[in-house]
């Protein structure tokens, strides 16, 4: 039973904290002891695996949600970055152009 509720905060942490080390240590057991149940519950494995991903999410828009508040503040890094990766105008752009030389050679029938 304890190992249940183990397993069962294990998941819960996973969507608060998206870290396994730290999820870890916050309930009490070591790294090894979840990878071991990962291999041995594929039930366990596909909910720690949905919670990985939720609590990702989470860091993302708490990030995201930092980042507006430093745009909001006049931060300049933090308009760059956004524009950077949100308007096509301000993205990092590489022009490539050269000119190829290409011979016509006649093709011999094993070729």
């Amino acid at each position: 039973m304890k190992t249940k509720l183990q397993k069962a905060s294990l998941v819960e942490q996973l969507k608060k904290t998206p870290i396994i080390q730290i999820a870890c240590e916050k309930i009490g057991i070591s790294r090894a002891t979840y990878y071991r149940w990962r291999i041995a519950d594929k039930s366990f494995k596909a909910k720690t695996d949905e919670a990985l991903v939720a609590g990702s999410a989470l860091i993302n828009d708490m990030a995201e949600s930092q980042l507006i508040s430093a745009i909001r503040d006049q931060n300049m890094t933090a308009i760059i970055f956004w524009l950077k990766h949100h308007h096509r105008d301000y993205k990092t752009k590489v022009e490539i152009s050269g000119r190829l030389k290409t011979a016509d050679e006649v093709l011999t029938p094993e070729q």
